[in-house]
């Protein structure tokens, strides 16, 4: 629009000023906001289907899934709950910009609303319509693994989901996805107290013991890091399980 506007105001010619004008008065019409909204979604629905396509190696059998996950995810906007509400998105749009809405029943509109509390529909908007790459990619892969491609139906935790999705070629389909799972395999390696056990083990595995075997730096690094449970654990108790641990000459 602005673009347009830059048109209006800089043309040399009368055909180029009344083109402008009329592209103008088009772009702010009901019918192209709706268009625009409607490809949106579609194009987002079938994105990962047209990223896989578009690669040099083809996986056809991932393929031909993606294929039946995206006719999926098309018939449920057409489903008249989501339409509705697809439909409440493009009006409130259009009144926001002061976009003329012509034949159109504002009834339509209001029991579309009337359909949703406030709050759900707000979130409901946000998450359906207003999706990120990784919510609408989240969308699909949920639709695949768990209504169409059986082998992702017997898992046992995000290790197997890795390896499946890695076995199954779904993390080229599937990348944002697949980052996903990988952060919260690394999650439990990387929050701050690993990073404090690091830091701890500096004060343990110095220069006069680099030589301790991990058993030994183990147990020094358990007390050492659980300081707030072992200060209630008395000298005698620790003597008494060292004393139980093997045979000894003598009684400590």
């Amino acid at each position: 629009m602005d673009i347009l506007d830059n048109i209006v105001e800089t043309a040399h010619s009368m055909d180029e000023r009344s083109r402008a004008t009329r592209y103008i008065r088009i772009a702010q019409t009901y019918e192209v906001a709706f268009m625009l909204h409607l490809m949106k979604e579609v194009l987002e629905i079938t994105n990962d289907l047209s990223t896989c396509l578009q690669k040099k190696e083809q996986d056809i059998a991932n393929v031909m899934l993606l294929v039946k996950v995206t006719k999926i995810r098309l018939q449920e906007l057409r489903e008249n709950e989501i339409w509705d509400l697809f439909v409440v998105e493009v009006f409130a749009f259009c009144i926001k910009y002061n976009i003329v809405v012509s034949n159109f029943d504002e009834s339509y509109v209001n029991s579309g609303r009337s359909r949703r509390k406030s709050d759900d529909y707000t979130f409901f908007i946000i998450i359906v319509l207003n999706m990120c790459p990784l919510e609408n990619q989240l969308a699909n892969y949920i639709i695949d693994v768990r209504d169409i491609d059986k082998r992702f139906s017997d898992l046992h935790g995000l290790c197997d989901l890795s390896k499946k999705l890695v076995e199954t070629k779904k993390h080229s389909c599937y990348p944002l996805v697949f980052r996903l799972a990988k952060f919260a395999l690394l999650l439990p390696v990387a929050t701050a107290s690993i990073e404090r056990a690091f830091s701890g083990m500096k004060f343990i595995k110095n220069k006069l013991q680099s030589r301790m075997n991990d058993d030994f730096l183990s147990g020094c690094m358990v007390p050492f890091m659980e300081r707030d449970v072992f200060k209630d654990v008395s000298t005698d108790d620790i003597i008494l399980s060292f004393q139980a641990m093997k045979p000894r000459r003598i009684v400590l």
